[in-house]
């Protein structure tokens, strides 16, 4: 079942990257000084993504999890 570990961790990795992306697009939106509603704009993007990037990292860990029990 390493195989199981593997892929968890490189899941869980990949939803990592998605949390740097995120912080990196609210950043880069309170850096450009926009107005009220183009920053909530950028800022609701910006959860999307974060939301989706942690269950990713969510599930990767979950299957690590499952990986080690298995293994």
């Amino acid at each position: 079942m390493d195989w199981l570990i593997i892929i968890g961790a490189i899941i869980s990795i990949i939803g990592l990257v998605g949390l740097v992306a995120s912080a990196v697009q609210v950043m880069r939106a309170k850096k450009a000084g926009l107005q009220d509603d183009a920053l909530k704009a950028r800022m609701q993007k910006a959860l999307v993504l974060n939301m989706g990037a942690l269950a990713l990292s969510t599930l990767g860990l979950m299957v690590v999890v499952l990986g080690i029990f298995l293994a």
